[in-house]
């Protein structure tokens, strides 16, 4: 069967309902559980809507029928007045809800098992269209629900799921999925691919890569970040090897991962690999390298100490930065970026020491050092230190990622 095909006969959209989620006290993190789950069946989300909770709810809904054929619903189904989303499905399709004892008796055991008192309300999350299959939730009090197509009605298949991320990755991947699986027609072999370059902006690397890779007929995307670019390839098996080829020939020495590993990631598993450890003295990132490093599992086998040295005595203090040094040329400087990173690999003993130093801004810049410069070195066991200048110029938080990611590249490059 044709892809495009497939993708036509079952369009799949998504409702996320909660007024918490457009005033900004939630981040929507569903869209990417979906994405993951659903991809390998060959789905591809078509369109996500979020509304606030009540009647906005019924009206995002009804423009669903006859466009989409399945529509993915979150939220909206615990015990409180704004928990409505049950009872607009169930209205809108003209079926009525029943109590489900064995719901209910679930309910209860959950709250004995953790001695919580019930309120009156959670009795209405047993409530349920007879017609609907349960979707059994063991993280959480309200159940999902799954409602086939009604022909007479024009309704797509409705998932109406929990809004709680911890509650609804393990309802898709145990529920969803397996009754997305049997409506399916058989689908197409389609493969996703990401690689994940550093160094390079979104436009340079389309230039590298952009026309040979559109000539394979695959789908072709970029996503840039801070310091990084990421190249995705969706197509046959085949459309993605020859997209690899092209893309590890023209951006080689720039790619970090072809496995979506970020780049934090990749330099913990090599200096895994090798044995080798790795200590971080900081000013103006101001510890965002040691964070990125201690974020990934297994850290803990090759990062040594992390040291922030903000202030001109903690340079000389911890590091044994000569304060003769830095009166001389300035905390921003090669010669202090070169002494942070030798003081901070001998007081560790590391394989391996990055040094930051910088004027983050907005002030504190001169003509000869705007707001924006910074050095970083890198001190290693194996050759001579290195010390980078760059330019920044951005606001605080943007600096502090980029020169984390310029930091952790080059010790990348070094490890390669």
């Amino acid at each position: 069967m044709d892809h495009r095909r497939a993708e036509k006969l079952m369009r799949l959209e998504v409702l996320n309902t909660g007024s918490e989620l457009l005033l900004g006290s939630v981040l929507n993190t569903h869209l990417r559980i979906f994405s993951e789950a659903l991809f390998p069946l060959g789905l591809r989300i078509a369109r996500q809507v979020a509304v606030p909770d009540g009647l906005p709810i019924r009206e995002a809904l009804a423009e669903t029928f006859g466009r989409a054929d399945i529509v993915l619903i979150t939220g909206g189904l615990g015990p409180t007045t704004d928990d409505i989303t049950r009872d607009i499905v169930t209205d809108l399709l003209g079926l009525r809800m029943e109590h489900d004892e064995e719901i209910w008796r679930q309910i209860q055991e959950r709250f004995a098992r953790r001695s919580l008192k019930m309120s009156p309300r959670n009795k209405l999350q047993a409530l349920r269209p007879p017609e609907a299959t349960v979707l059994w939730n063991p993280h959480g009090t309200a159940p999902g629900l799954y409602l086939p197509a009604f022909a007479e009605k024009n309704s797509p298949h409705l998932f109406l799921l929990p809004g709680p991320p911890r509650e609804l990755q393990p309802m898709v991947e145990n529920h969803v999925v397996p009754i997305l699986s049997r409506l399916l027609p058989p689908q197409p072999e389609v493969e996703m691919r990401v690689w994940r370059t550093a160094g390079l902006g979104e436009s340079l690397v389309e230039e590298m890569v952009g026309e040979p890779l559109l000539a394979l007929g695959a789908e072709l995307g970029y996503c840039a970040r801070p310091g990084e670019v990421d190249v995705r390839i969706i197509g046959t098996p085949e459309q993605v090897r020859r997209a690899g080829e092209i893309i590890e020939a023209k951006l080689g020495p720039r790619l970090v991962s072809q496995d979506q590993r970020s780049l934090e990631k990749v330099i913990v598993d090599r200096l895994t690999a090798r044995g080798e450890t790795l200590t971080i003295a900081e000013s103006c990132s101001g510890g965002a390298i040691a964070n990125r490093i201690t974020n990934v599992p297994g850290a803990s086998a090759v990062f040594l100490a992390g040291y922030v040295t903000y202030a001109n005595e903690a340079k000389t203090r911890a590091l044994g930065v000569d304060a003769a040094l830095i009166r001389e040329h300035g905390a921003v400087s090669e010669p202090v970026a070169r002494a942070m990173a030798e003081g901070a690999r001998a007081a560790s003993g590391a394989s391996f020491a990055l040094s930051t130093t910088g004027i983050a801004g907005p002030d504190g810049g001169t003509p000869e050092k705007p707001v924006g410069t910074v050095f970083v070195g890198l001190a290693s066991a194996h050759a001579a230190t290195r010390v980078e200048k760059l330019f920044f110029p951005t606001d605080r938080e943007r600096f502090k990622q980029l020169v984390s990611q310029t930091a952790l590249d080059l010790l990348r490059q070094a490890l390669a």
